[in-house]
């Protein structure tokens, strides 16, 4: 049995991504940006990497600036933009958006009934604020929910608006090959079976600049540090290997996740899932439980072998976290009943039942005043 439900969190490193990293270790660990032969032969390998990384999710390779991951990539976005730049978020933005705007002339989208931006209250913004830049997720990290970024970018594209999307949990789960539309798009290793501390920053243009880590030439000037190329090449190859795979994953895993929806319904009368009328991730439920804090839904199961969260992984331990439901209008008490959960590429049936049959295990026990019998 696996009992990994923390997907969206992170992912365990795919065999052929620890293989690359292997190899690339072993063979071409030389620095990239050093004149002998060695490293010139990384340079070429570490370009090789960037090229077949932009055929995959649609850029052009000039565009790539290898990064540590998404937070380091949304931040160095938002501090590369003149300090008086009006700029628009999702009210869903992970927190290394929102955290990384803070302080500047910042306008909040809002979501619908199902957590998703309308096009029209975009077109609205625009009109009326003007704004630099508008950033908007394309995948929800805690409750999946899809958002329109292709027409979102199209509308910004009409009216000369750069556009951002965040797609740290598109890339890996869904396919990724239009994502060059975009003009900023942030991706991160960890979330598709790569290592951490690994991602990627697409850029509008080769000779855009960023301004957030500085030092040497590397980059092409955009991004100073040593590029870790073997986690780059263990990046590129997590990707390439499992999008072939993907339509089949996302056809047997939403099944699976609806049954267990289904089965979760059938044993808690008042269970609340999150977004569940939108378009979803294949692998994601945010659901806010009928009775009980979420930390002693996480613990008791976490006992038991299973691992779930209480939604953003980077938002954990902070008191209400969840930033979707807060923006669905929850109440504080709602808040501390969501737990969210996110399979895996190969979680199966079972996986899933069992996980179910661990949620009433737990619920027994809560009623027994949480004394495991």
């Amino acid at each position: 049995m696996n009992g990994y439900f923390d997907h969206n969190a992170t992912t365990p490193l795919h065999p052929a991504a620890r293989d690359a990293w292997l190899r690339a270790s072993e063979k071409h660990w030389h620095n990239p940006s050093s004149l002998y032969r060695d490293a010139g032969l990384a340079s070429q390998q570490l370009e090789s990497a960037r090229e077949r990384l932009g055929t995959l999710i649609g850029a052009e390779a000039e565009r790539i600036v290898f990064t540590s991951g998404a937070t380091e990539s949304n931040n160095a976005l938002f501090a590369s933009l003149p300090a008086e730049a009006t700029v628009v978020i999702s009210a869903i933005e992970h927190p290394s958006v929102r955290e990384a705007v803070r302080g500047r002339n910042v306008v909040e989208l809002p979501v619908n009934a199902d957590g998703v931006i309308e096009v029209d209250d975009l077109k609205q913004l625009i009109d009326s604020k003007r704004p630099a830049l508008v950033s908007v997720m394309a995948a929800n990290n805690e409750s999946g929910a899809l958002q329109p970024w292709r027409e979102l970018a199209s509308l910004c594209r009409e009216h000369d608006v750069l556009f951002h999307t965040d797609a740290a949990q598109w890339i890996g789960k869904l396919d990724a090959a239009n994502l060059g539309d975009c003009d900023f798009i942030t991706g991160s290793a960890h979330k598709f079976g790569g290592s951490k501390g690994c991602g990627f920053l697409v850029l509008p243009h080769e000779k855009s600049r960023l301004g957030f880590i500085r030092g040497g030439p590397q980059e092409h000037g955009r991004r100073a540090g040593t590029e870790n190329y073997p986690a780059i090449e263990a990046m590129v190859t997590a990707l390439k290997t499992i999008g072939p795979c993907l339509s089949e994953v996302e056809h047997t895993q939403s099944r699976l996740r609806d049954a267990f929806i289904a089965e979760m319904r059938a044993r808690f009368d008042s269970l609340r899932v999150i977004s569940e009328s939108a378009p979803r991730l294949w692998n994601t439920v945010l659901m806010v439980m009928p009775e009980h804090d979420n930390l002693k839904w996480l613990t008791r199961l976490s006992r038991r072998g299973f691992s779930i969260s209480t939604g953003s992984a980077c938002s954990s331990g902070k008191e209400g976290s969840s930033v979707v439901v807060t923006a669905l209008g929850a109440s504080a008490e709602e808040l501390k009943r969501v737990v969210r959960i996110s399979s895996g590429w190969e979680t199966t049936a079972e996986d899933w039942q069992a996980l179910a049959a661990a949620f009433l295990e737990v619920f027994e026990e809560l009623k027994r005043g949480g004394r495991p019998q």
